[in-house]
């Protein structure tokens, strides 16, 4: 069993409660790590063995373009994704952080961590 990650994907969405949010948008940071039986593409070297981060990179893309209230919500959809387009993936941990929240306060970001 292998842990494939892919950690700092960044993107640009419209996702939070606040209508500002809906509107103007704010920068996303996601890691995910997938917990994947290499075996057989260890020996053979054909991508087609192995999950494919181009593709999961894409999925996960996708989803953050559509609009969603929570993370938890978007985390979910991404998890659900994965496993329907890449049922070789047996366990997930997605991690989301919004940067720069509207909290009224300085602060980096805030994060959710979900498991498949």
């Amino acid at each position: 069993m292998s842990v494939i990650s892919i950690e700092g994907m960044e993107f640009f969405a419209y996702h939070g409660c606040f209508k500002e949010e809906q509107l103007i948008g704010t920068k996303f940071n996601i890691d995910l790590f997938m917990k994947v039986d290499t075996s057989q593409a260890e020996t053979t070297d054909h991508l087609s063995d192995t999950v494919n981060y181009q593709e999961v990179f894409q999925l996960v893309k996708k989803e953050m373009q559509t609009t969603s209230k929570l993370l938890e919500h978007v985390g979910r959809r991404i998890l659900d994704a994965l496993k329907k387009e890449f049922p070789e993936i047996e366990e997930a941990t997605i991690k989301i952080r919004k940067l720069n929240p509207p909290l009224g306060g300085k602060m980096d970001f805030v994060s959710l961590e979900l498991e498949l």
